[in-house]
């Protein structure tokens, strides 16, 4: 996955402006912004390399819920890798302050796509029904377990289930669960700064 993720704050000399907000200490909700713009994005390329790969989307309300799973999933990892790191606290603000900037980014992106809608609710009741059902998983060393990644496959396959799709799981869970870790980990890393938390 090709992706320029953004994981620091840009240091300009061009204006007393720019110098003082790089220079800030950054709030845990700061934090959360920077990566749940990354999540977005690793959401997004998700669903175009499938595409790319010929798995056909028969209409936009589909290719919404396959980034929403991903962006549940996505969350799911990002909260259990800096559980124990950072205290509970700060956790459950950074959790919700991802939640809420991914859902606003959503909303906004589905509001052009469909017209006037309630798309933060929907959004919200997944994320939560996801948090549950991932919570059955075991996460080591960074890593969610072989079942967090069926789990995954298997609701995406749900929602391409009316398309004539096969391969959707292994799709998943050898190429795409690998390429989205890939990036969201080494950038939760960076912008938590869990490597001086270790």
């Amino acid at each position: 996955m090709a992706l320029r993720i953004k994981t620091k704050w840009h240091r300009s000399n061009r204006s007393e402006r720019n110098k003082a907000g790089s220079s800030k200490q950054k709030t845990i909700e700061d934090l959360a912004g920077v990566i749940a713009f990354n999540i977005w994005k690793v959401s997004q390329e998700t669903y175009k390399r499938m595409e790319k790969e010929g798995f056909h989307f028969r209409e936009d309300k589909q290719v919404s819920d396959i980034i929403t799973e991903v962006i549940a999933f996505l969350v799911q990892v990002a909260d259990r890798m800096v559980y124990g790191k950072i205290d509970e606290e700060e956790r459950t603000r950074f959790v919700t302050a991802l939640a809420q900037e991914l859902g606003k980014t959503l909303d906004s992106n589905l509001r052009d796509l469909f017209g006037k809608g309630d798309y933060i609710q929907p959004f919200f009741n997944t994320l939560n029904e996801r948090f549950a059902d991932y919570a059955e998983f075991p996460f080591e060393d960074n890593q969610p377990s072989y079942g967090a990644k069926r789990y995954l496959g298997d609701k995406i396959a749900e929602h391409m289930k009316a398309t004539d799709n096969k391969w959707v799981l292994e799709q998943v869970i050898d190429i795409e669960v690998p390429e989205a870790l890939k990036i969201v980990q080494r950038m939760v890393i960076d912008v938590m700064g869990l490597r001086e938390r270790s």
